[in-house]
């Protein structure tokens, strides 16, 4: 299949539990001689991740994924989820995509046989030894995070390898979210190995956060690489897939839109596309408490080694929808479900202007934007 122009790989991250991925053909594994049980220590985790699977099925793209039992995704491995109780509400649920996708193939598109899992079954991506030493080699330190306890920049202190251009709900203002949404421009920045940069929603949950974006760069531990606690309940959504990147400059813009609500059965759903549909859930047992207190949209960007990748486009932004990496129509439900898309009570937030800066605004035509991005370079 002929791609056009730059690609990006997308990323449904995650919550308290779990973090990143993204994969570019940059990407290296350093040469590394590993004890019989480290060795068997990375095999366990490689049976835990790749489940057994009915059959394996590539997208257009060529990624690999195994046909998995929706009760045998990595999401039930968790303890929490081992309660009968819970099981038997995720029955209703396994029920309803049995009765509602026998003909419903939204994302039929993505797959090679047009069609993605037999219904009943969840799409699990495919890991590999490689893939897990990648994510190893990020360390704890460059999981994606929320920035309100990031510091701005000083010059007599060691840079951070961890930036943000973000707009955030300011501190202390004693609201309750129960739910977010964004559309956001689709671009792929450059990045190096052992680096990646993120478009993303932040959705702070007591101590837990859930993300929802996309990313580029080299595998963390985002979607399925490790106990991101979402529960795919789409037999043909590949978390992963790869998707056509903006051209800076293009009349015309790719976007993603993602929707993020909260049922008080159930917890909190995720909804994907333009004409949104849900592709996943994050139980609600899984956090401390059932509402949200903060929430930030912008850029994200981790580096294990300097200098540090770009944000967005790589440029500066300039408030022109063309040129610069931006979300547009972002919305939050308060504690009554009342949709708010004013959203004015937010602080532009940039730890290093000196390589990304955001711009926070209102539009008539696209309701509250976000302009954001930066070369990086710091």
């Amino acid at each position: 299949m002929e791609v056009r122009g730059p690609v990006i790989w997308m990323l449904l991250i995650c919550c308290i539990f779990g973090n990143i991925i993204g994969s570019h053909n940059n990407d290296f594994v350093e040469a590394k001689s590993f004890s019989k049980s480290e060795d068997l220590e990375i095999e366990k985790r490689l049976k835990t991740i790749n489940k057994p699977a009915v059959k394996v099925i590539k997208t257009i793209d060529g990624e690999i994924y195994g046909c998995v039992d929706f009760f045998k995704q990595p999401a039930f491995d968790h303890t929490s989820m081992k309660n009968p109780t819970y099981h038997n509400k995720m029955l209703s649920i396994w029920k309803g995509m049995r009765e509602t996708e026998t003909n419903n193939t939204a994302f039929g598109y993505l797959w090679e046989n047009g069609v993605g899992c037999p219904i009943g079954m969840v799409p699990i991506q495919r890991v590999t030894k490689e893939d897990l030493l990648r994510l190893d080699s990020f360390g704890d330190n460059h999981k994606p995070r929320g920035s309100w306890n990031t510091t701005t920049y000083d010059p007599n202190v060691v840079p951070h390898k961890h930036h943000f251009a973000v707009a955030r709900t300011k501190k202390n203002i004693g609201k309750r979210f129960n739910g977010v949404s964004m559309e956001v421009c689709i671009t792929a920045p450059k990045v190096k190995p052992a680096q990646w940069s993120s478009s993303r929603l932040h959705f702070q949950i007591g101590n837990g956060f859930l993300q929802v974006g996309l990313t580029s760069g080299g595998r963390s531990c985002f979607n399925n690489y490790c106990d991101a606690g979402m529960i795919v309940i789409r037999h043909d959504y590949p978390l992963g897939m790869a998707l056509p990147a903006s051209i800076r400059g293009a009349e015309t813009s790719n976007y993603a839109k993602f929707n993020v609500y909260k049922e008080v059965k159930y917890g909190w759903w995720l909804q994907y596309g333009v004409n949104p549909l849900v592709i996943g859930l994050w139980p609600e047992h899984r956090f401390q408490q059932s509402y949200g207190n903060y929430i930030e949209w912008g850029g994200e960007v981790s580096s294990a080694s300097l200098p540090s990748p770009q944000m967005g486009y790589g440029y500066f932004p300039i408030q022109e929808m063309s040129h610069d990496a931006y979300i547009e129509r972002i919305a939050v439900l308060d504690e009554k479900d009342n949709i708010d898309r004013n959203v004015d009570y937010l602080e532009d937030f940039s730890d290093d202007p000196r390589g990304y800066q955001v711009i926070d605004t209102q539009d008539p035509r696209y309701d509250h934007m976000i302009f954001y991005g930066g070369p990086g370079n710091i």
